[in-house]
């Protein structure tokens, strides 16, 4: 009996995670595997206190841009919320050649056409189910996409042509940005409509309601352990900070969505401890007996750098003097739905 119980556990765990098992590089550059990132990732032009360089590490993900020197430490202020993959073949022009294919398998829920209408230039959002949520891959900087939304691809499918549509990019920069993460809310277009005066051309899959994870460690974990679900990466991410937000009557819609986000049941609970990671993007939801009135810091990583510094703006201060900026406060309103829903 106990082999028979053993034996179904690992095949429960291994269609848990089989939809990752396909996972793949979105273009033929596979120099992430081969310990030269300087060959897989894209560049960046740097200037700092006089000193001219192209670091690569510009091109990967985190806060990898924009340094400024705080005391004797030098501080990178710009987050990066993607990898920039490095293209492998290019024309006598110099134009980009390599196609850009889906990680996994899944289906195209967004294509972005016009250049103009995103930082991202071209883009394409594919949706993964994986352990019954859904995670999404998102495509940047195409010259061309050429599929549709509603379309199902496979690991290898070809979503478009590498570019340098978008902001900041030339064509000797060109490249793809990939990003790998969760949709905030389904209700963005509310969220949006307050806060901004801008239209929104992209509907949920907004950049800014994506939220990606470290894509290039992920590949590199299911490298290291093909077995290695999603959930299990996600949650072994560094916390940065948590917020105890009050409770509604029930669970917050990001949690149904990601419900092995959920650390705990606590009887008695009337409000959430939510974990983020340096970079924003939510790594837990704790129930708490905690009763708060509105959006409260209530842990963070020790620094003596300014939290500003540390977690893209959404956090200042430091120690107890250290609370939620208005960007931050605007995150949390995101991941809570806690806005004015647009009429329909």
């Amino acid at each position: 009996m106990t082999k028979i119980l053993v034996l179904f556990h690992s095949i429960c765990l291994c269609v848990a995670g089989f939809a990752q098992s396909d996972l793949r590089l979105p273009t033929e550059n596979h120099h992430l595997f081969t310990g030269e990132p300087e060959r897989f990732y894209m560049y960046v032009d740097r200037n700092f206190e006089g000193e001219i360089s192209k670091p690569w590490e510009g091109g990967s993900f985190g806060f990898v841009r924009s340094p400024v020197r705080v005391d004797d430490k030098v501080v990178m202020t710009r987050f990066h919320e993607g990898v920039d993959i490095a293209p492998i073949k290019r024309d006598k022009a110099g134009n980009p050649l390599d196609l850009v294919m889906s990680i996994s398998e899944g289906i195209v829920v967004h294509t972005s056409t016009v250049a103009g209408r995103s930082n991202y230039g071209k883009y394409v959002v594919v949706e993964h189910e994986w352990e019954q949520s859904k995670v999404y891959s998102l495509y940047a900087h195409l010259a061309e996409t050429t599929v549709q939304p509603g379309d199902p691809v496979k690991s290898g499918s070809v979503l478009g042509r590498m570019g340098y549509t978008g902001v900041g990019l030339d064509r000797t920069r060109a490249h793809v940005h990939l990003e790998l993460g969760f949709v905030m809310s389904t209700h963005y277009e509310g969220w949006h409509q307050q806060n901004f005066g801008s239209r929104n051309y992209h509907g949920n899959y907004n950049g800014m309601n994506i939220a990606g994870v470290d894509v290039a460690a992920f590949f590199l974990a299911h490298q290291e352990n093909p077995n290695i679900r999603f959930s299990d990466f996600v949650l072994s991410r560094p916390m940065q900070f948590k917020v105890t937000v009050p409770a509604g009557d029930a669970e917050p819609e990001f949690l149904q969505r990601y419900p092995w986000m959920k650390r705990s049941e606590v009887p008695g609970a009337v409000s959430w401890e939510i974990g983020f990671a340096a970079t924003g993007h939510v790594i837990s939801f704790t129930p708490s007996i905690r009763p708060v009135s509105g959006p409260v810091v209530s842990h963070l990583r020790p620094s003596d750098i300014n939290q500003s510094f540390l977690t893209r703006g959404l956090v200042t201060g430091t120690g107890n003097t250290a609370s939620l900026s208005r960007n931050g406060k605007l995150l949390v309103a995101l991941v809570m739905d806690d806005f004015p829903m647009p009429r329909q």
